[in-house]
């Protein structure tokens, strides 16, 4: 067998890989109309280089620091981190089956045989009780003749980029509900500011109404209205305190801090971060390649088209050079003198000859996977056209609805200041009074959320573009670069 170890090594060395290769599959056309650059808004969206720390152009201090501190402390983060370790761990667990696998041995046992057995036939009056010691090496080599291991260090190095991407896209989900609950609490708090505010018009209306009443000019009936309006002005203030702790402890969760931990930071009142001029989002036919779960999509798909080429390479042979070499004596004395020296070499070749379907199961099942991820990888880019077209539109058509809502609040307190000036000279009754009140807090209340709006659906525009998570990228980078880092060439 010595003549056909040499040619198994050589082939061993320069193998060939059996099973299909994996090739970049070709992403879905970018739509042919996107609601890019329109003149009618204050901010525009346009052609350009993404921002990849778009939160900085809200110029608010406050959540750039939020957003530092949730790159260090974020749990999701966290737990990201560690399926890359993990997928870089089992990349070595494939690496290592072409590689010689090499195992020491050392035992002394004491035995005691049989004297019907063969050895005592052979040497009568021998000792049936006999002490035996070894010390030697084992090795063993699989020669990845057709690819088998080097299919499954492919996969392994694609499972690890999808967790790579997969942590990308956790470091851009949680970057992006910081923000948006950040403009959520922001809303919150100015939304409390104009109860307030309105609070003390309606306070002003009771002493209004109060004096008409002792002059003999107004009614038990308007001294309850006024009243009544107050309190139910009262009433809307402790849904928005509420409302305000949960945001600040869903801030606090994201950070990884305890419930109330955030109050002394976050209460203070700030306005509503205003949104940048213009928002470039990028060329359209680069745009998904950013987005993470695309990218993890890809690699999931590199994944199982790897791993159709272990299941055909199981269906070639399977060659292994196996050596061992040892010292035994039934004497410790002789135990490494030269003619206690025992050894063997030689491949072992195993060919599948019949199992039963399993090797064409296995195969068909591989198959089956690839098909489905290369639908899902699809489906996430056409997803994602579908979420960016969303959001770009949604971006627009919220700046539309503010211009429209401003004019109401505008008109609301001309209105107001009318009736509580005609209210006075006796010329209408306090219900006009109430209903115009009524309107302007809620089309102030309307403006709140209307600036809210905007800037979450900001957030979530630079969510659906990709943008934003190389800030938390921790050494992994936007090309193959970050996996050299991690031990993948």
């Amino acid at each position: 067998m010595a003549w056909l170890s040499a040619p198994m090594l050589g082939i061993g060395l320069t193998g060939c890989t059996v099973g299909p290769d994996f090739r970049n599959p070709e992403i879905a056309a970018a739509p042919k109309r996107m609601p890019l650059e329109t003149v009618d808004v204050p901010s525009r969206t346009v052609e350009g280089k993404i921002d990849t720390t778009w939160w900085k152009s809200f110029r608010d201090s406050q959540l750039s620091s939020l957003v530092e501190r949730l790159v260090a402390q974020n749990l999701d983060l966290k737990t990201a981190a560690e399926r890359v370790l993990q997928g870089v761990a089992q990349r070595q667990v494939a690496v290592s089956r072409g590689l010689p696998h090499i195992e020491g041995l050392s035992s002394n046992t004491y035995n005691r045989a049989s004297p019907n057995a063969n050895l005592f036939v052979l040497q009568p009056g021998a000792s049936v009780e006999y002490a035996l010691f070894r010390e030697g090496l084992t090795s063993s080599w699989q020669l990845d003749l057709f690819g088998r291991v080097r299919r499954a260090v492919e996969a392994a190095d694609a499972n690890t980029l999808a967790a790579v991407e997969n942590r990308h896209g956790v470091a851009l989900a949680a970057v992006a509900e910081l923000a948006q609950t950040y403009m959520q609490l922001r809303g919150t708090q100015n939304r409390l500011e104009i109860t307030k505010r309105n609070l003390r018009l309606v306070e002003e209306n009771v002493e209004l109404v109060n004096q008409r009443f002792a002059n003999g000019t107004a009614t038990t009936l308007e001294v309850a209205q006024a009243r009544a309006q107050r309190a139910t002005v009262a009433a809307t203030l402790p849904p928005l305190r509420s409302q305000e702790a949960e945001l600040i402890n869903a801030i606090g969760l994201l950070l990884g801090d305890a419930p109330r931990a955030l109050e002394p930071e976050l209460q203070r009142v700030r306005m509503i971060p205003r949104v940048p001029r213009m928002v470039p989002v990028g060329l359209p036919g680069t745009l998904v390649r950013r987005r993470p779960d695309v990218r993890e999509a890809e690699a999931r798909l590199h994944e199982a088209t790897a791993q159709t080429g272990v299941a055909v390479a199981n269906f070639y042979p399977d060659v292994t050079l196996n050596g061992n070499v040892n010292v035994e004596s039934f004497h410790i004395s002789n135990l490494f003198t030269p003619t206690s020296t025992v050894f063997a070499v030689g491949p072992t070749i195993s060919i599948p000859i019949f199992e039963g379907g399993q090797l064409l199961g296995n195969l068909e099942l591989r198959e089956s996977q690839q098909r489905e991820a290369a639908i899902s990888f699809q489906k996430t880019v056409l997803r994602a056209w579908k979420e960016v077209d969303d959001a770009l539109t949604d971006y627009r058509e919220a700046q539309r609805r503010r211009a429209e809502v401003a004019q109401s609040v505008t008109e609301n307190q001309a209105a107001l200041q009318a009736a509580r000036q005609r209210y006075s000279e006796g010329a209408i009754d306090f219900l006009n009074v109430i209903a115009t009140q009524a309107q302007l807090l809620q089309s102030e209340n309307d403006l709140a959320d209307s600036d809210t709006q905007i800037a979450a659906n900001l957030v979530n525009l630079y969510r659906a573009l990709g943008g934003g998570w190389e800030v938390a990228d921790g050494g992994y980078g936007a090309d193959r670069t970050p996996l050299q880092k991690i031990g993948i060439p």
